[in-house]
C-alpha cells in the first residue's frame, strides 16, 4: 500500500490523536500516514513484535469483532508520548497504556502497548479506599 507523506509533524500529541482517531475510524491510509516506514509494534504481555507499516497495518486491520477505542489522556515529554485509552469489544471495555517513540520526520516510530488486566484489591486496604 503506497503511503502518502505528510509534512513533519512537530506535535506529537497531535499525531498519537490522529493515531487513534485513525485506528478507531479504521481510516488506513490515515494510520499508514502517521507510521514510519519501520515502525516497531511491541506487546510485552504476549511476546508479539510486529515490525514493519504494513505488517502493522494489516495486524490492526484484521483485528476481529467490532471494536473501538476512546482515548481519556495523551501526555508528552519531548520525543516520547504516552497515551491512556479504552477499549471496547463485545460490550466489554479494557484499558490501554501506551508509549510511543518518533522517527526524526515527526512520524511514529514505536509503539509499546500495554493491556492491564483488572484484578480484586487485596484485602486490609479497605480503610484507605473512598
Amino acid at each position: 500500500m503506497a503511503c502518502p507523506r505528510v509534512p513533519a509533524m512537530t506535535d506529537h500529541r497531535d499525531t498519537v490523536r490522529r493515531y487513534w482517531a485513525s485506528i478507531d475510524a479504521r481510516d488506513w491510509a490515515g494510520f499508514a500516514a502517521v507510521l514510519a516506514d519501520d515502525v516497531r509494534y511491541d506487546l510485552p504481555q504476549t511476546g508479539e513484535t510486529i515490525s514493519d507499516r504494513e505488517r502493522y497495518l494489516r495486524f490492526n486491520r484484521e483485528y476481529p469483532g467490532d471494536w473501538s477505542f476512546a482515548v481519556r489522556e495523551v501526555l508528552a515529554d519531548g520525543d516520547r508520548v504516552v497515551s491512556r485509552a479504552e477499549f471496547t469489544i463485545g460490550g466489554e471495555t479494557q484499558d490501554a497504556i501506551t508509549f510511543f517513540g518518533f522517527a526524526p520526520d515527526g512520524r511514529i516510530a514505536t509503539v509499546l502497548d500495554y493491556w492491564p488486566e483488572p484484578y480484586q484489591a487485596p484485602p486490609g486496604r479497605e480503610h484507605l479506599i473512598d
